[in-house]
């Protein structure tokens, strides 16, 4: 399964990154690479406690990412 990942900058350092298709999943590392290690981890739990619980695991592709382009506040 694939799911896509949106990281952030953390205001303290680091990134944090969450996961549009699974409401509630959230992780966060210090670096890029060490935040979608994490994510991965973090969406396997995630799967695991809703297939616990006898939830449905939401369909991929839930999320359209676009660009919208607006003109700079003068």
């Amino acid at each position: 399964m694939e799911f896509i990942v949106v990281l952030r900058k953390a205001e303290e350092g680091g990134y944090w990154a969450e996961v549009p298709n699974l409401e509630g999943c959230f992780t966060q590392g210090d670096t890029v690479e060490e935040v979608l290690n994490s994510a991965k981890d973090a969406i396997s739990s995630h799967l695991a406690a809703l297939a616990e619980d006898g939830q449905v695991i939401p369909e991929e592709g839930r999320v359209i990412v676009a660009t919208v382009r607006v003109p700079q506040p003068v």
